[in-house]
């Protein structure tokens, strides 16, 4: 779904400067080259109308990552479903969700992640920046039967995670201060509180409470506009936007989980 000028080589994706269609959706199919030289494919979605935007893979162990940007609400929801271990009595698959703030100009804008079109499908993308490792302490629950008032959308991407949605506390006093209903919030044990309260690779009791942690890295992503300048008859320069700018950053979240039987990834790390 991208086409047009490349004005910066083979890797670019360019933005369209046909107007988006009438629903304002589109939908785009990226390979993207893994930091361990593997080939994914992510599927990129955006809805303007929605003003909403979504990046979604495969990683080779079956776990399925979204990232869903919402910015009519200034908010970014998380999604790990990870396959789960029947032997060891797991359930076929766990949900988790981690809600945080979008920042402003983090993501380019849905109304451009729209227009994303690429010249060649088969192309293998790399991300031109490297956004590196930002840790998260999600030391609080959400409630899924209010979470729509953090965003609409979490009543769709979150449905699995009923339990397992969570939030960090600087991000519900923001939110607090909007006016959100905070019985929607629940602060989770804390080491600070709990000094028996590890790590859960530290425990070897997979009934032990536990704190658990759960890296993800989203590989490739539109995270800025890029601007070319363009000069009149006249001599007037005026700029335009003319492609995007891709990202890798990836994400450690900590949260508490009531024993280590849901969090057995730890024992891998």
């Amino acid at each position: 779904m991208y086409s047009g000028l490349c004005p910066w080589g083979s890797l670019c994706l360019l933005l369209s400067l046909l107007a988006a269609s009438l629903l304002g959706r589109a939908e785009l199919q990226v390979r993207v080259r893994l930091q361990d030289g593997r080939v994914t494919e992510e599927w990129l979605q955006a809805d303007s109308e929605q003003d909403c935007s979504s990046v979604e893979y495969r990683k080779e162990d079956g776990t399925v990552i979204t990232l869903l940007a919402d910015y009519r609400q200034g908010v970014k929801i998380f999604r790990a479903l990870i396959l789960g271990e029947l032997e060891k009595g797991q359930n076929q698959f766990q949900a988790l969700c981690f809600v945080t703030r979008l920042n402003h100009n983090e993501i380019i804008p849905s109304e451009s992640m729209a227009k994303l079109r690429q010249k060649n499908p088969r192309t293998v993308r790399q991300a031109e920046e490297l956004r590196g490792l930002e840790r998260l302490s999600m030391d609080v629950a959400v409630n899924f039967s209010k979470g729509g008032q953090l965003s609409s959308h979490m009543y769709n991407i979150c449905s699995e995670a009923r339990e397992a949605i969570y939030t960090r506390e600087a991000d519900v006093r923001f939110w607090l201060e909007k006016g959100v209903d905070g019985s929607m919030f629940e602060v989770l044990p804390q080491s600070a509180d709990l000094p028996d309260l590890l790590h859960c690779k530290l425990w070897s009791d997979r009934w032990k409470p536990c704190i658990c942690t759960y890296n993800l890295t989203i590989e490739w992503y539109p995270c800025m506009l890029k601007y070319c300048k363009n000069r009149d008859s006249a001599g007037k320069v005026s700029s335009y936007k003319c492609g995007i700018r891709s990202c890798q950053k990836s994400y450690s979240f900590d949260y508490y989980v009531s024993q280590k039987q849901l969090c057995l990834w730890d024992e891998e790390t």
